[in-house]
């Protein structure tokens, strides 16, 4: 249906030409306007749609009323049709004076006295099309509203999924570890240790896409060579690729292509694409990789011989949630975010992502844009010199603050396991009196205690104890404002939980460095 259809006036004025005049006079006030030529026809095109409608009083007789009631039933819970009634000296002497009463159960009735004044005329209409505009906003937003729940529903059975699985399998883990024999319980950590990265990535990635889709990520861009980083992503899907009897071929321009852009977020770009490649074809398919330039661009092109995508799906698969197929079983996984990171995160490097597919079966292909460098960049400097690793018996003296019993307890039995000596406490106030009194080499800090936070903690064990102690902000805030407000209140770092404890034991490394050069 036109979008037009739905602002037309069905005008059915059967005596003398009052039909015919009714819609020259609506035409050239701009109005789409149509004549019926009976109540069975005026029904059958409020059906397929109407902004409002005109019609004599003479026409309502008993089984036209019937008619037009019965499809005015038939309208949805927003729609309120716009009726407009000639009333008056009509051409027919025998017509009989109009029984308003008989009009309740036609609803949204407005009646204009014969002869009609054209400026009148031409008032109502207006008046009764902008009634029904409203209607259809109405209309759109309740559409939108469950669209939205339907969404929301889709993403939290979605989400479900995805946290149900590792937690099983880690819930699985641990009783294997009670009293299982010394294989069992190492393939049982290893389970463990898989799957709770697995829901680290799980968490950043929903982290990520909150942060994408409300404009409040930040790059971190410097010249990239596009070449080496694709070829670089592509490495770690190696054993992933042949585990599941695909082949990829990999074709890149002979040539450095550099462009400005986020390394991670590029590899992210990249990774999304290729992960999704690999989720949606078969063993024994085939993944096409080709990075070329095209005059001042960079085109990455990723083809596969899967699944392929449904013309109808095409214009959502970058949608947030959206996944070609929805059906419980969804055996591939996966949230439907991917693709929609990759949208956005292309789009904030100046560059853009299109999809194609011949159909169902016979796979698809993303092709991502991006803006290359005028000239090649400088030589970088020297990066700088990594954090030392912690020799054997380089303990120091480390307090930890956080709330959290069971974080509190594995972080100091995993820290005396590396030879360290470690203090307790469980709340702000509590941290900031034990580092005064004990002068620890290092404190790390959860964020989110009660009392006071750790920025607070931080602010005044800085004021207390003066630059040279270690201070870890370790918590599960992890935004980029998370990191500058720790960094604001003296944190010498920032980390994330899960932590990743080879790069805290390195930190911890330096501090017992330091002590020992005192």
């Amino acid at each position: 249906m036109a979008a037009g259809d739905y602002e037309r006036i069905l005008v059915l004025a059967p005596t003398g030409r009052d039909a015919a005049l009714s819609c020259e006079v609506l035409a050239r006030a701009g109005l789409s306007a149509v004549a019926c030529p009976d109540v069975t026809r005026l029904c059958a095109a409020i059906r397929e749609g109407v902004g409002a409608v005109m019609l004599a009083h003479e026409v309502l007789v008993a089984a036209a009323m019937q008619q037009l009631t019965e499809v005015l039933r038939e309208q949805e819970p927003w729609s309120d049709l716009p009726l407009l009634i000639f009333t008056g000296a009509v051409a027919s002497p025998s017509a009989r004076p109009l029984d308003t009463t008989r009009l309740l159960p036609l609803g949204n009735v407005q009646l204009l006295d014969r002869p009609v004044r054209v400026a009148t005329l031409i008032s109502a209409a207006h008046a009764a099309l902008r009634a029904r505009r409203r209607q259809y906003s109405a209309r759109d937003l309740l559409l939108n509203q469950a669209h939205a729940v339907h969404q929301r529903d889709q993403f939290l059975a979605m989400l479900g999924h995805e946290l149900r699985n590792p937690l099983a399998a880690i819930l699985m883990a641990t009783q294997m570890m009670d009293g299982g024999t010394p294989a069992q319980i190492e393939r049982a950590r290893a389970i463990i240790e898989r799957q709770g990265r697995h829901l680290g990535r799980l968490v950043d990635d929903l982290l990520d896409v909150a942060r994408v889709t409300s404009g409040k990520i930040v790059l971190r861009r410097r010249p990239l060579d596009l070449s080496e980083l694709v070829a670089r992503s592509l490495q770690g899907f190696d054993a992933r690729i042949r585990s599941q009897g695909l082949t990829l071929e990999l074709r890149c321009a002979a040539a450095p292509l550099f462009i400005d852009g986020d390394s991670d977020r590029i590899e992210q770009v990249v990774s999304n694409l290729i992960n999704n490649a690999i989720k949606y074809t078969p063993a024994g398919g085939q993944i096409w990789v080709q990075l070329e330039r095209e005059g001042a661009q960079a085109v990455l092109r990723v083809r596969d011989s899967g699944v392929g995508i449904e013309p109808r799906m095409l214009g959502r698969v970058f949608e947030l949630f959206a996944q070609a197929d929805s059906t419980i079983d969804r055996a591939q996984g996966g949230m439907g975010i991917g693709l929609t990171m990759v949208r956005r995160l292309v789009q904030l490097h100046d560059g853009e992502v299109e999809v194609t597919s011949p159909g169902r079966g016979q796979g698809s292909e993303f092709v991502v844009t991006l803006p290359l460098l005028p000239e090649a960049p400088a030589p970088e400097p020297a990066p700088d010199p990594p954090l030392p690793e912690p020799a054997p018996g380089g303990g120091c003296h480390v307090l930890i603050v956080e709330d959290s019993v069971d974080n509190r307890a594995m972080l100091q039995s995993l820290l005396e396991g590396a030879g360290h000596r470690v203090s307790v406490a469980a709340d702000g106030l509590a941290g900031v009196e034990r580092a005064v009194q004990l002068r620890p080499d290092a404190v790390i800090v959860d964020i989110g205690l009660p009392g006071i936070d750790g920025y607070e903690v931080a602010r005044r064990i800085r004021s207390a104890c003066g630059p040279d102690m270690l201070l870890l902000a370790v918590t599960g805030y992890g935004q980029p404002d998370d990191r500058r407000r720790a960094l604001e209140a003296g944190f010498a770092d920032h980390l994330t939980k899960p932590v990743d404890l080879a790069r805290l034991g390195r930190l911890l490394a330096s501090a017992a460095a330091l002590r020992s050069q005192a």
